[in-house]
């Protein structure tokens, strides 16, 4: 999952957009707005996590004490006995499964939307520092920007004060309004020369020429030192500007973006382990209640399936007469000679005359024994003895598949009812497989019984179709990396089987080749396939870990056997169809 996530949630950090907030003048309001809403979908993610956890808890824990009790209930009361009882445990130990699965499930959305909280509260902490931090530094490059505007003020007013004596001492006074009208400036800045020689007057009114003089020096000195002042106002405002503006900025603008990336990140990232948590909660129901051929389990319909009402109640009826036939008086089945009491037979009142006896007959006769039994049979000696080049019940389960069922949801993954493919295997394994037509045959109703059969059968062939002789050539040839090189090994270890083996799944693969091309339809997909028939194909020699025939678990080669298979199949054409039927 690390790896698919890292390709639905960018992890870089989007330089350009950065750019574009250092150049916009609402930057930071901007982030501050939109970490604001990220926060709110946040705690509404975290909510709906903690009321979904509380929901799954009630519902697990609900689940668990109904099992238990009705496991107790049934213990206790006068219910049947047998197969049923057996079952019923399965039924109530499969909800007990279903309720632990829940309850992790719970403990997980917990936990999610606790982490989702947790992140909240941390990014609104970094945005309210970056925040103070910026409003700091926006107020410092205020406080200076308005220090410039002081000290241009009193550079402004001194200066004012020696333009006005230096027109007193020129005697420009009496002439203002010449100068007034040859400087040709703007009404505005005629009114302020006007204004500043009639203050002048007032000024240096009474005052003789060393005073006059003595002023002057004066308001030189106080305008140098303003004009100083204010250049050292300007220089230093201009550094804090771009101190601020170029690194301070960016910086916190980074700061506040690397926040909503984290939150927007990590909502996502939780809403997608969410998707993936819930997924993998369904599909833990899924193989508890229907568990996949390679593992051992007991799910409900197996369970289900696995009841004997027949044989139940004839061990009832024998526990039934030991316990109480002593105690039941009924009427007599016998009585004395002389009242001419003949015995009771069951008369089947159906078959009389002829008929009852050609019934009796039938009755009494021996049932047909299977001359030519393929199941459980040596692969080579029942196609030597049939004379045949494929097997019968192959050509004949894969006909029929491919007839009606090429596009059936889940061929070969789901199971026929165990008694009616039971059924199905007892009429191949007849007097006479020969007669069995599948296309009108009740099986035909339901496909799954017919592929039921077919896995069936290998199943039960005495030696896997692969052979353990080369078993550990396919285990090997699988392993291989390189595709290419897989594909040769593979292909020379196929062309070691015997001619029947090779034959059989040469049809085999043909057959599977054409179900893959409807996946779309049936879902079944190479590794599809390959998962229903690898363990089953190629299996452990006995003696070794999980060597117990066709369809054994060998837990460390099972990955592998699947890919041999998976392999075989996706090169079928390469490895089985020769040009020249390639060009039929």
């Amino acid at each position: 999952m690390p790896h698919a996530l890292d390709e639905v949630i960018p992890t870089s950090f989007d330089e350009g957009t950065l750019r574009a907030l250092c150049d916009m003048d609402c930057g930071m309001p901007l982030l501050y707005d939109r970490i604001k809403q990220s926060m709110t979908s946040a705690q509404q993610t975290a909510s709906f996590l903690k009321k979904r956890s509380v929901i799954e808890e009630e519902y697990a824990r609900a689940m668990s004490k109904l099992a238990r009790s009705s496991a107790e209930s049934y213990a206790s009361a006068e219910g049947k006995a047998g197969s049923f009882v057996t079952s019923w445990t399965g039924v109530m130990r499969t909800h007990e499964s279903l309720a632990d699965n829940r309850l992790r499930f719970a403990a997980k959305l917990s936990e999610m939307s606790d982490e989702l909280t947790t992140l909240a509260k941390e990014v609104d902490r970094n945005r309210k520092q970056a925040r103070e931090t910026g409003l700091r530094l926006e107020r410092n490059l205020q406080d200076a920007e308005a220090g410039v505007e002081k000290a241009r003020l009193r550079f402004d007013a001194t200066a004012e004060d020696l333009e006005r004596l230096l027109l007193l001492k020129s005697g420009e006074s009496a002439k203002g309004g010449e100068l007034q009208a040859g400087t040709g400036g703007s009404t505005s800045g005629k009114r302020t020369l006007g204004k500043a020689i009639g203050k002048s007057g007032l000024l240096f009114k009474n005052k003789n020429p060393n005073q006059i003089l003595k002023q002057e020096e004066d308001i030189r000195a106080r305008t140098s030192t303003a004009s100083d002042a204010f250049r050292k106002e300007v220089l230093a405002t201009q550094g804090t500007r771009q101190e601020y503006f170029n690194l301070q900025l960016p910086r916190i603008l980074r700061a506040l973006k690397e926040s909503a990336e984290e939150i927007d990140n990590g909502l996502q990232y939780h809403l997608v382990r969410y998707a993936f948590l819930y997924e993998s909660t369904v599909l833990g129901d899924g193989m508890a209640i229907t568990p996949v051929p390679a593992t051992e389990g007991f799910g409900l319909k197996s369970a289900a399936e696995s009841i004997d009402n027949r044989a139940d109640f004839k061990q009832f009826m024998q526990n039934y007469q030991v316990v109480h036939a002593r105690d039941y008086r009924g009427p007599r089945r016998e009585g004395p000679y002389e009242e001419g009491f003949v015995r009771a037979r069951v008369v089947n009142q159906g078959n009389t005359g002829t008929q009852g006896k050609a019934a009796a007959a039938a009755a009494a006769a021996p049932r047909p024994v299977a001359t030519r039994p393929i199941f459980g049979v040596h692969l080579v000696d029942q196609m030597a003895r049939d004379g045949v080049e494929v097997p019968p019940i192959l050509e004949k389960c894969a006909e029929a598949i491919e007839a009606v069922g090429m596009q059936s949801m889940g061929i070969y993954r789901l199971s026929g009812t165990t008694s009616k493919v039971q059924k199905l295997k007892a009429k191949f394994d007849a007097a006479d497989w020969s007669t069995v037509d599948l296309l009108n045959d009740e099986a035909i109703n339901d496909i799954n019984i017919i592929a039921g059969c077919l896995k069936l059968w290998f199943r039960e062939l005495p030696e896997p179709l692969m052979t353990w002789e080369l078993y550990q050539g396919f285990i090997d040839a699988a392993k291989v990396e390189n595709d290419r090189m897989r594909h040769i090994r593979m292909h020379e270890r196929v062309n070691d089987l015997p001619d029947a083996n090779y034959a059989t799944l040469k049809y085999l693969m043909g057959h599977l080749d054409k179900i893959r091309s409807e996946h779309e339809s049936n879902q079944m997909s190479i590794s599809n396939l390959a998962i229903v028939f690898g363990p089953t194909l190629l299996s452990p020699p006995p003696g070794t870990a999980g060597g117990e025939g066709p369809g054994g678990v060998h837990l460390q080669d099972m990955s592998f056997q699947c890919k041999a298979v998976e392999t075989i199949l996706e090169r079928y054409a390469a490895i089985f169809v020769d040009e020249g039927e390639a060009a039929a």
